[in-house]
This record gives C-alpha cells, sequence and structure tokens, in this order.
C-alpha cells in the first residue's frame, strides 16, 4: 500500500524533475529484472520526484500485461523509499481497472492513465473511462493527454470535481492555449506535467503557464545534465537554458527525429553509451544504427563538457 496520500503525492511530483526508466530487456528480449532493478537503484539516488515504471519510454505499448505488474514490483522494491513510484494503466477501460488495481497490490505511490487502446472517444466517453479507473483504487492518477485521448478543459474540470484521487494533467500535445485555459479554471487543483517528447525543449515556456515539473528522458542516461537544465529552468535562467537547447538538446532531437519510434530507441542508445546497456528496444520499434549511434555520442561529450562550464 502506497505511504503518499493522492494530495502528498500530487505535491512531491510537481516539486522536482520526472522521470520514466527505460525497461531493460536481454538480447532475446526478455524482461531482465536483475538490470532493471540495478538501474531503479541507481536513478533513485538523484533528486528526481517521482520514476514511472513501464511508461512510455518503458515500453509499456510492447509489455505483456504479467510483465507489466513484474516491472512495477521490480521498480517498487527497489527504489529508495523517499522516491514516489507510478505505474502505468492503459488500454481499455476494464483493463486500464486491473492494471491501476494490480499497482496497487504492488505498493505503487500512483497510477498514469495511458490513453485507450487505438480507438477515438468522445469527452463524455473519456469522462467515464477516467472516473471509473479513479473509482476502481485509492491511489492518486494523473490522466496523460495525447493521440486519442485528449481531454479538453471542460472534462478535465469535470474530472477534477468528481474524482477527488485524480491529482494529474501530463500533456503530451502541446496546445498552450489549452494548458493555459485547465490551469485558469483549476490552479493549484491539479499538477500539471509536460509530456511531450524530449520535454526540455518545452520547459521553459510551459513553466511560465504553470507547468512546473517535466519527464525527461534524458535523465535515464545524463542525470546530472537532466537536472541541470531543469535548475536552469526552475530558476528562470533563461541564458543557460538556450546554451543547453542549442548544445545538447536540439543536437539529440535532430537525432530522434531520424525515424519513428527513436525517442525510445534513443535512450536505449545512451544508456548503453554511458556504460548503463539497457538491451534492445522490442519490436516494433528498431535501434539506432551506428552512425547514429556516433552522432549520440558527440552529444553526449557535449552535455560534460556544458556541466563543466
Amino acid at each position: 500500500m502506497s505511504a503518499l496520500a493522492p494530495t502528498e503525492l500530487a505535491q512531491r511530483l510537481g516539486s522536482g524533475l520526472l522521470s520514466f526508466p527505460v525497461t531493460h530487456f536481454t538480447r532475446d528480449l526478455a524482461f531482465d529484472e536483475s538490470a532493471y532493478r540495478d538501474n531503479i537503484a541507481r536513478l533513485g539516488k538523484y533528486e528526481v520526484a517521482g520514476l514511472f515504471a513501464a511508461g512510455g519510454t518503458g515500453e509499456f505499448f510492447s509489455l505483456q500485461p504479467d510483465e507489466v505488474g513484474q516491472v512495477v514490483r521490480a521498480a517498487v522494491e527497489s527504489a529508495p523509499d523517499d522516491t514516489p513510484i507510478l505505474a502505468p494503466a492503459g488500454h481499455g477501460t476494464a483493463a486500464a481497472i486491473g492494471f491501476a488495481q494490480d499497482a496497487e497490490a504492488a505498493g505503487a505511490d500512483g497510477v498514469l492513465l495511458f490513453p485507450p487502446y487505438l480507438t477515438e472517444a468522445s469527452a463524455d466517453g473519456l469522462v467515464s473511462h477516467v472516473r471509473a479507473v479513479c473509482a476502481a483504487t485509492s491511489l492518486g492518477v494523473m490522466i496523460y493527454s495525447r493521440a486519442n485521448a485528449v481531454y479538453t478543459p471542460e472534462a478535465v474540470a469535470e474530472l477534477a470535481e468528481t474524482c477527488p484521487n485524480l491529482i494529474g494533467f501530463k500533456d503530451g500535445v502541446g496546445n498552450l492555449e489549452t494548458i493555459t485555459r485547465i490551469h485558469s479554471q483549476l490552479g493549484d487543483r491539479l499538477v500539471y506535467v509536460g509530456g511531450l517528447p524530449t520535454a526540455e525543449t518545452y520547459a521553459l515556456p510551459y513553466l511560465e503557464l504553470g507547468v512546473t515539473t517535466y519527464s525527461s528522458a534524458i535523465f535515464n542516461f545524463l542525470p546530472e545534465f537532466a537536472l541541470a537544465f531543469y535548475a536552469a529552468v526552475r530558476a528562470g535562467d533563461r541564458a543557460t537554458v538556450q546554451r543547453l537547447l542549442d548544445t545538447v538538446v536540439l543536437p539529440y532531437t535532430a537525432i530522434r527525429d531520424r525515424k519513428a519510434g527513436y525517442a525510445v530507441s534513443i535512450v536505449k542508445a545512451g544508456m548503453d553509451l554511458t556504460g548503463h546497456p539497457a538491451g534492445p528496444v522490442r519490436p516494433p520499434l528498431t535501434d539506432l544504427d551506428d552512425s547514429e549511434r556516433a552522432l549520440l555520442t558527440e552529444v553526449i561529450a557535449a552535455s560534460r563538457v556544458d556541466i563543466a562550464a
């Protein structure tokens, strides 16, 4: 059972940087639990406000349901006691309820609710979906607005009023007007999380809209850089943020954009290149090729120079 009440979890998550650890696989694509546990313990030593097990970067979409539970339990048992662990829930409503309830049984601190699988849904349908999941668990629930589950400000306001354990809104769309409207209506009722790929690129303008934190994929393999970047954002140090964007983040995104699915693949390549191998990505994703790994090596070297500067 989680030691954090939903309101306490929301406060914790909004106070610092968040990250989605990769899920480690062996060469034959089986879950490498021992390596995963070691990595969670490593990341938990840094000042991170929360780790999201088996999330998007953790390839939730390619895991079997029993594997999701295995990954969540490994994260809960391996993280320091003061590091919140959030578990994924997704697919249809019945499946999402099952994931949420299993997360609570595993001792996770909260749930990130991913979009339903494939099908589009009306705003009313999404509200019913979220309500059902929130009602099925005592854990704090964060909704992820992206793809086929884009929540309107009106829907978010309705959910915030009727679901006491709805704690957060993660934005994966980038519609600044929507974020502004949601924050204007709800204020600090929710914690707001930047969730676009390589969220560092949007961190500074999002902060001005009330989005105090974001999920950093780069933290997986460059934790010191990711924390330094986050500190510059929270301090409003525009000059440092721009310098780090120019020398590290934007060159990183240029590699990421070379092929669909590389938002995950580039992180696993970075893990390997920094001495923390996590194995390959599962199909249908593909790994970086040798030339792209060479480019990423240059980005990693630049990040270390920038931290020193």
